[in-house]
């Protein structure tokens, strides 16, 4: 059974015309889904339809951490394709297994074993299903500044808009976490932002009952949600908190991992150890869809004779295994990860740093490694929201001028590939220099 589609003959070689005629996209009004063709890309550059160059500060969803094209992660790809394309997850194999090592050594001391999934999403899914048969407790605590992806309990975890229209999973809490800019708690420093948020934090904790709670599911730095790095003190206040009632702790470094702060993992930056981590894009850039849960040798060993209740079909693909062994093993040896942290310390903060002194509606720059975020607001006095309109404007002006920005509600987010060069992120920070005076900003 099948039909045709009569118009297809005309536009078969029509990207945009086809993704109208036939792609459902994701998050969005789809008669208001207006996609232009991307063909090819190198390092920190994407190439459209007509061959025209972009200088991505996007990284496409903040994955692309190794940037377009890379030979040695194409080739790794090859490699195993040759070999052997697919096998189930209940086989040995040496990319399983050489990925699955590679990934855990940037984990914490004990942490030897990883589960491996398709994406954040089932990452984040996956991990709190760990954390509920390890507990045997039902609630899981998230902060409302989150994204965890989109599966079940993974989008009830979210605090964002994209929970409301999804929020059919049980047991999740939300609380508020540090925003100093915006401070929830009324500090005035970032000491008083962190030890009020972890007073909050044990408030609710114990309003709900510590023996409920199996996890708490934090992103080491929130990403979508606006960038916000956590105060000194902050995770190592957490993480006494949540030995004190033995619940576990889940660090969600799907978008912050792998290079993107300018570390291995963001959370090496901080005083802690969690019980899961949680990863994904980075991991090998999105070359071939791939996330997983690293589990603490304690966590893991809870299930060497008791059945883990979790699997997915295409758990270590081989071809997502061959990308992440390629991308790892690259991104060690060209020294990626200390080049994300010194374009982000010498370049990228600094100049967008320069861009606040120049443009009176930039209302805070903050980030780390190439991970950035420029709040935008309509006086620096009242803090308000730079308007829906000019917010599109700067993301139009900014495409047309040359370089793909993302624009989330009132902030510009500035995450370009790890392998950014500094004359790169210099000539993109001109180009939205440009654009905030065009724009009136």
């Amino acid at each position: 059974m099948g039909h045709d589609f009569p118009g297809d003959s005309t536009i078969w070689d029509d990207a945009s015309a086809l993704d109208k005629a036939h792609v459902f996209h994701s998050w969005s009004a789809q008669g208001k889904v207006h996609p232009f063709e991307i063909v090819s890309g190198h390092g920190s550059t994407l190439v459209d339809g007509q061959g025209r160059e972009y200088l991505d500060f996007t990284s496409q969803l903040v994955n692309v951490n190794i940037g377009y094209q890379h030979p040695r992660v194409i080739e790794g790809i090859v490699e195993q394709a040759r070999l052997m394309c697919t096998l189930g997850p209940g086989y040995a194999n040496l990319a399983r297994g050489r990925a699955a090592s590679l990934v855990a050594k940037r984990a914490p001391e004990g942490f030897s074993k990883v589960f491996f999934t398709n994406a954040g999403a089932d990452a984040n899914e996956n991990a709190i299903r760990a954390a509920r048969q390890f507990t045997g407790r039902d609630k899981i605590i998230s902060s409302y500044r989150s994204y965890h992806g989109n599966t079940g309990a993974a989008i009830a975890a979210t605090g964002d808009w994209r929970r409301k229209p999804n929020d059919y999973s049980r047991g999740h809490v939300h609380v508020m976490t540090p925003y100093l800019y915006r401070s929830p708690f009324f500090a005035e420093s970032e000491d008083e932002e962190c030890a009020r948020a972890l007073e909050h934090f044990e408030q609710v904790l114990r309003f709900e009952g510590p023996d409920t709670v199996a996890a708490v599911l934090l992103e080491s730095i929130p990403g979508t949600a606006g960038v916000m790095v956590p105060p000194d003190g902050y995770f190592e206040g957490v993480r006494e908190i949540t030995r004190k009632y033995g619940i576990l702790m889940i660090t969600d470094e799907v978008m912050a991992g792998f290079g993107r702060t300018g570390e291995w993992f963001a959370l090496d930056a901080f005083d802690y150890e969690p019980d899961l981590i949680t990863f994904a894009k980075g991991c090998n850039s999105g070359y071939v869809p791939a996330g997983g849960v690293i589990f603490s040798d304690e966590v893991a060993h809870a299930f060497d004779e008791r059945v883990f209740p979790g699997g997915l079909t295409y758990s270590g693909h081989p071809l997502a295994m061959a990308s992440i062994v390629a991308a790892q093993e690259a991104m060690e040896e060209e020294g990626i990860v200390a080049n994300a942290r010194r374009v982000g310390e010498k370049v990228i903060g600094p100049g967008l740093e320069d861009l606040k002194l120049r443009h009176r509606h930039i209302g805070d720059v903050r980030g780390k490694g190439v991970m950035w975020a420029v709040e935008m607001v309509s006086s620096r006095d009242d803090k308000h929201m730079l308007d829906a309109a000019t917010m599109a404007a700067i993301h139009t002006k900014a495409k047309e001028s040359g370089l793909l920005v993302d624009v989330h509600d009132n902030r510009i987010h500035v995450v370009p590939p790890c392998v950014i060069t500094d004359d790169e992120a210099k000539a993109g920070i001109a180009i939205l220099d440009e654009v905030l005076t065009a724009t009136g900003c």
